[in-house]
């Protein structure tokens, strides 16, 4: 009874706004309800915040392939390949000095 209750609860708070603070109210609440026993509230305040911590890794992983599929899509480069694109210009900005160096000695 207590997984459903705590499910709920989390499908309610969307998951990545849960504090240890909003976990205790809530156990307090189970508690003062009869559905929840005060021996069973740190496991359940630990697995509350656990599954809270896995939505949120979750998320934030599906949010980020989204954003990549999009970025994709509109044929804008990542960060990353911004990056490598930016490093090899800086590369060949020192190969071609090197170079105009060299010529001019």
């Amino acid at each position: 009874m207590a997984d459903v209750i705590k499910n709920a609860f989390l499908a309610g708070l969307g998951l990545v706004s849960l504090t240890r603070e909003k976990a205790e109210e809530f156990a307090k609440d189970l508690i003062k309800r009869g559905e929840l026993t005060e021996t069973e509230k740190p496991k359940f305040i630990k697995d509350l915040l656990e599954q809270s911590e896995k939505t949120k890794t979750e998320m934030e992983e599906k949010v980020e392939k989204a954003v990549d599929a999009i970025l994709k899509k509109m044929n804008i480069p990542s960060r990353k390949e911004f990056e490598e694109l930016k490093n090899k210009v800086e590369e060949l900005t020192q190969l071609l000095n090197k170079k105009q160096e060299e010529s001019e000695n």
